[in-house]
């Protein structure tokens, strides 16, 4: 049997209310639109982009404004690799991304000559805070005999310590090819996923202790429950879930695969357990059907995420107003650092590209 062990990395935010604390004390709560101003930051904020030729390009799990404005303006919504890839290939000078750090980051190392903004600098991720370079660049030195594969919720120095950067949904392909070549696996960081990634594969990995605070908040029991109200409702999951909820899903995928198979799949009722910043999304591609988000911990205060990253709702219209209009908050990555995260983005594109794989993932 392919060994499996779970890594104390001492970072165990990600499972930690001082993760939402940290995002309390960085977040400055924004005064609430009306309608008119609303439109009026809208009408700005296109205005800026055509004037600077800049594409706004927005995650799944930011508000459905944004993702709105981001199609309007000639921009893209879709994955943080998608986002990424959009940036590099389209004609823009300035890139703005609304998501989190590591998504600038990522349109940086794959743009360095691009000029990349963000609407707030504190919006990080509980899977880049559970993971510093310092503490996995240890660990990696432990394990020299391992290929070290990370998840694209990474910081640029993660990725640039490891072998290859995968996306939630081209990760079993890619462990399946080095198990091929008789590679054993050190897996950073969401211990959830790697978990589902090893029991389909049955790869030798070693897991880095770590999870989403989103997804590690949805419950079997309440999924259950909720399965015996809507009998019909297929269960999609993205595979950062726990492994009690992966067993019941009907499909696990990734941010993409889960908008595709609301598409596809003939159900008119659907339970998704992934951030419920999707649902404007599923609601564009599957207008006629009805989702309803999978149970959590917990309702309101007592839930440390209600099925919302607090990270992603740090991107407001004004705040990214104002990156835009004072070319504030730019992404800066060292040179010689991204120039070495580029190398494992690139032999994951490079795969993709060789098998006609489609390159989708969350974060």
């Amino acid at each position: 049997m392919s060994q499996v062990e779970l890594v104390d990395s001492r970072a165990q935010l990600a499972a930690d209310t001082d993760i939402v604390k940290q995002y309390l004390d960085q977040a400055v709560p924004a005064k609430p639109l009306d309608l008119s101003e609303q439109q009026r930051y809208q009408e700005q904020i296109k205005e800026l982009l055509v004037a600077r030729n800049a594409r706004l390009v927005a995650h799944y799990y930011t508000s459905a404004l944004l993702q709105d404005l981001a199609e309007e303006s000639g921009g893209f919504v879709g994955d943080s690799l998608e986002m990424a890839r959009y940036g590099k290939d389209c004609d823009a000078d300035i890139l703005i991304v609304a998501g989190v750090r590591f998504m600038g980051e990522s349109a940086k190392i794959l743009s360095p000559d691009k000029t990349v903004l963000m609407p707030t600098l504190n919006a990080t991720c509980s899977l880049d805070i559970a993971c510093p370079v310092e503490k996995f660049s240890a660990f990696c030195d432990e394990h020299k005999d391992r290929t070290v594969v990370v998840y694209a919720n990474t910081s640029a120095a993660v990725k640039a310590r490891s072998d290859w950067v995968v996306t939630s949904s081209i990760a079993v392909e890619v462990v399946e090819h080095l198990m091929e070549q008789g590679k054993k696996i050190l897996w950073a960081p969401d211990k959830h996923l790697g978990s589902y990634i090893q029991k389909i594969t049955g790869a030798d990995m070693l897991l880095w202790d770590a999870a989403c605070i989103v997804h590690e908040e949805f419950k079997a029991r309440g999924l259950l429950a909720m399965r015996k109200l809507y009998p019909d409702a297929a269960i999609l999951a993205h595979p950062e879930s726990p492994a009690a909820i992966l067993e019941i899903a009907d499909v696990v995928g990734s941010t993409t695969q889960i908008i595709n198979a609301a598409k596809t799949l003939p159900n008119e009722k659907f339970i998704v357990a992934t951030d419920r910043g999707i649902f404007h999304k599923l609601q564009q591609v599957a207008p006629d059907k009805e989702f309803i988000i999978a149970p959590t911990a917990g309702d309101d205060a007592t839930c440390r995420s209600c099925a919302h990253c607090p990270w992603m709702g740090m991107n407001t219209l004004q705040s990214l107003y104002q990156s835009l209009s004072e070319g504030s908050n730019e992404i800066e990555v060292d040179p010689a650092l991204a120039q070495q995260a580029m190398i494992p983005l690139q032999r994951m594109l490079d795969f993709a590209a060789e098998n006609k794989l489609k390159v989708r993932g969350k974060a």
